[in-house]
């Protein structure tokens, strides 16, 4: 059972996460709401180790593009993207005060909203709201309070 808490906890942090990627907002809401799941699975990443990180990452980009109605595999190449540069910080983001975990936090959404915005442009021309450039900004800054309540819910 021990083996399957990590799976569990990332089952239940994933639903959160999905629920709130797809809670019905105006236009300008969605584009400055945070990037829900990258938070949830970073905290995921960081606090529990575990085989299969990335194809979990696939999985959960995979459903995330299924329910918002985005293009397949769009949030899953982010995903997995923003999952490998925090895996390579992850011994340094255990020693770092939060302002820093923030600094990692934003350039993680930097790289999940790099991804995102080359796959739309490539599809559907450069044509987002630039709102949307502010949802690094919004992520960093909700991440002590992700960090604390999904602390409280893994004890």
């Amino acid at each position: 059972m021990a083996n399957q808490r990590p799976f569990v906890f990332l089952i239940k942090i994933s639903l959160i996460a999905l629920v709130l990627s797809v809670v019905p907002m105006p236009d300008i809401a969605i584009d400055l709401s945070p990037l829900w799941m990258l938070a949830f699975f970073a905290y995921w990443l960081v606090y529990y180790q575990v085989k299969g990180r990335f194809f979990m990452a696939l999985l959960l980009g995979v459903l995330l593009d299924v329910l918002t109605g985005d293009i397949l595999a769009q949030n899953a190449l982010a995903l997995i993207l923003s999952s490998a540069f925090i895996v390579n910080v992850k011994q340094s983001f255990f020693v770092s005060n939060i302002s820093t975990q923030q600094t990692y936090i934003f350039v993680a959404s930097c790289i999940y909203l790099f991804f995102i915005l080359l796959v739309h442009t490539l599809v559907h021309g450069f044509n987002f709201s630039y709102y949307l450039l502010l949802a690094p900004v919004t992520t960093a800054l909700i991440w002590p309070i992700i960090k604390h309540l999904l602390s409280r819910m893994k004890q």
